[in-house]
């Protein structure tokens, strides 16, 4: 009865939010009046004149009193409901200045409109190429990462910011064209919203296009105004447009876990079932559906409990994991024991899959007591033993109709989602049965070299592993795991959010290797100074990839986006799975790097009284 009243509280709240974002529904980039902040509820808004009144104030201040003439000025305004209004003026930054912009504003939108997110850019460098000598600059950027604005004269009038080009897809061609390219088809559907029919667009080859760069800061309307990165040039030019942040505190990683986990929450639909993904340049739902998805997902968010206690996002993960459990999940008899394995929508059996729903019924039942689930994880574990080869290794994909094999193997993933959620079922229960599958999976993958991969459910995987089992080889294939992968998890370009999980695991590990004088001789195998600051610049950059104020208000639906986490090559995309690893990853590195004293070096959480 109970589980009956939370799904349907859950279905009321998800109905009448749907309901209100039709009613706010409008034309794009005309922001309409829309009902006060009191009476929304979540949505905190100020003035116009309010707004641009702290922008002037800011801008002087960040310019130390003494503008440069002309200074061309944009301004983008949104109320987080609809996609930002963007309005530009050169001149000095006068009274006068500040006049036609505001006027400009006022053509756009009405003066009672509230304006939730100010963001105010001033352009710094110009440089002029023609249309055919910018297609081959961009050819030099991956899709997505070009970081500067385009104007189509050199006064800037007729320009756009690069977080307007982004979030319009102007430079994207799709998945198969690896570099930015111009979309003209996207540009010229902006452009007319923008400045009007007659813009008179000219793509030709030799017609002047010029490139800009900018300073800029955000007026919000419930925090303080925030500097944002301005483009510097190579490796700093990622930063470009995000806030300042110089040091991920604990107080910071923990606002981002609580954001990104009410992201999650709010994409469980009334069934239990998610929104899969979003497409936000054009808010469109990413099709398809993958149910091992579904169950890394409620463990990401059972993670993020852990840390905000959050009453909704408890009814969300009862909603998700009740979807899991009983509808997605499917018993088979077979080999003569009750097995139970996770279905995908097209009829097959992914051994990850069982592995990943091991993950989420082990943590809810860890965080909550709640013994319900112990007979159906005994059963997905037996179903993950049935797919365990003389080798040690698991056949990966089985067909659902009569469990046959499918493919042997389909990607290294599917090893370390399968031996973690054993480990975790492990650790819950003690059942040795359990570990004895992990340790002859962890003989196939020492002699095939697995740790070659830098597979982060491997590393998750080992040091569960050493926490029961300190055998030097495994400690051995933890540290090669990450050792000779330190360069590419420093520099890569995207923010690929599974490398802070690998340094997270990795780092658990570590630390009880130095406390450990049996085995400490084996960290000679990593260069620890280079690890630490692999793993501190890729949490920091993962700051990259999330739905800040500052880039959702570019985009169709800001309110919708805004606290997730996104993937630029994939074009912004929003996947519960792509949020899921930023959370998971940010998590390890609050609990376990900026306050180790709240757990037990390793894996405190893998470690509690039998059940």
């Amino acid at each position: 009865m109970a589980k009956s009243s939370r799904s349907k509280s859950l279905g009321q709240a998800r109905r009448a939010q749907r309901a209100q974002k039709k009613k706010t529904a409008a034309p794009a980039f005309r922001v309409p009046v829309v009902k006060a902040p009191s009476e929304r509820g979540d949505a905190p808004a100020v003035a116009l004149s309010e707004a641009l009144q702290r922008a002037r104030a800011a801008l002087d201040e960040a310019l130390g009193g003494s503008p440069p003439a002309p200074l061309h000025l944009f301004v983008s305004v949104t109320d987080a409901t609809h996609r930002a209004v963007v309005v530009n003026a050169a001149g000095v930054a006068d009274g006068e200045h500040w006049q036609r912009l505001s006027e400009a504003l006022s053509k756009r939108l009405s003066e009672a409109a509230p304006v939730r997110w100010l963001r105010l850019d001033w352009t710094r460098e110009l440089v002029e190429y023609t249309w055919q000598g910018l297609a081959a600059e961009l050819k030099k950027h991956k899709r997505n990462y070009f970081r500067r604005g385009i104007a189509l004269d050199d006064g800037c009038e007729r320009a756009f910011l690069e977080q307007e080009l982004n979030a319009n897809a102007m430079l994207y061609q799709g998945v198969k064209v690896p570099h930015a390219e111009l979309n003209q088809k996207n540009f010229r559907r902006y452009a007319r919203e923008r400045f009007g029919a007659d813009i008179g667009l000219d793509f030709s080859a030799d017609r002047p296009v010029y490139t800009f760069t900018t300073a800029a800061l955000l007026v919000a309307a419930d925090e303080p105004t925030q500097r944002l990165h301005g483009y510097s040039g190579g490796r700093e030019g990622r930063d470009t447009g995000r806030r300042l942040i110089e040091r991920l505190t604990p107080e910071i990683t923990r606002t981002l876990i609580e954001r990104a986990s009410r992201f999650l929450a709010d994409q469980v639909e009334p069934s239990g079932r998610f929104i899969y993904g979003l497409h936000p340049c054009f808010d469109r739902q990413v099709n398809g559906y993958n149910t091992l998805r579904h169950a890394s997902s409620i463990y990401s968010m059972l993670e993020a409990w852990e840390v905000t206690q959050s009453e909704t996002l408890k009814r969300a993960i009862d909603a998700a994991l009740s979807h899991l459990t009983q509808r997605l999940l499917k018993r088979f008899e077979h080999r003569g024991e009750q097995v139970a394995y996770l279905l995908e929508d097209n009829g097959e059996i992914k051994v990850g899959g069982s592995g990943v729903t091991l993950l989420a019924l082990s943590k809810y039942t860890e965080l909550t007591g709640d013994r319900q689930y112990l007979a159906l994880m005994e059963a997905v574990a037996l179903g993950i033993r049935q797919c365990q080869l003389e080798s040690g290794g698991f056949n990966h994909v089985l067909n659902a109709t009569d469990l046959s094999v499918k493919e042997a193997f389909r990607i290294i993933y599917y090893d370390g989602e399968a031996a973690f959620g054993l480990m975790r079922l492990y650790g819950l229960t003690k059942d040795a049965r359990w570990l004895a599958v992990v340790e002859r999976a962890f003989e196939y993958f020492i002699e095939k070299e697995h740790w070659r991969a830098h597979d982060h459910w491997l590393s998750y995987c080992v040091n569960e592993l050493t926490l029961y089992r300190p055998d030097e080889r495994y400690y051995r294939f933890g540290l090669q795991n990450v050792a000779g992968y330190l360069d590419f998890v420093e520099q890569r370009i995207t923010t690929f959010p599974t490398l802070l999980e690998l340094m997270m695991a990795a780092h658990k590990m570590i630390k009880r290797l130095q406390a450990a004088p049996g085995h400490r001789h084996l960290l000679e195998l990593i260069d620890l100074e280079h690890f630490y600051r692999a793993l501190e610049t890729r949490a920091h950059y993962l700051l990259n990839g999330h739905f800040w104020p500052e880039f959702a208000m570019f985009f169709k639906r800001p309110e919708r986006i805004e606290g997730s986490f996104f993937i630029r090559h994939h074009s912004f995309r929003a996947r519960i799975d792509d949020v899921e690893h930023y959370l998971s990853g940010f998590v390890a590195y609050l609990l376990h790097y900026l306050t180790p004293e709240t757990k037990a070096q390793g894996d405190a959480s893998s470690m509690p009284g039998d059940v």
